[in-house]
């Protein structure tokens, strides 16, 4: 799942479609830094030292976006089901507060 669909998704399910754009962009930007900050630290957990030293030397490195994902789907089992899990989760929440 790519960040768009992500975006789409929470607005469709959060039922935020109707708000101005600018609103919605808003709503966006903060929901997704939310998301992105609990993948990382679940990520993180998930990643034994040496692994996390190898992350932050791809990162370092400029390793592209695919290559870091490959690494971590190398390294996690249910990497991409993990992932869709936090935004499952992080809507749930947000439906609770609306």
């Amino acid at each position: 799942m790519d960040q768009n669909q992500v975006r789409q998704s929470i607005m469709d399910d959060l039922g935020l479609s109707d708000l101005p754009q600018e609103k919605q962009e808003e709503l966006l930007i903060k929901m997704t830094e939310v998301i992105l900050k609990r993948m990382f630290v679940e990520t993180m957990d998930k990643l034994n030292a040496s692994d996390q030293d190898k992350y932050a030397q791809m990162i370092d490195n400029q390793a592209t976006p695919e290559e870091v994902e490959n690494f971590l789907k190398g390294k996690i089992s249910n990497y991409d089901e993990m992932l869709q899990k936090i935004v499952a989760d992080f809507k749930e929440e947000m439906k609770k507060e609306i």
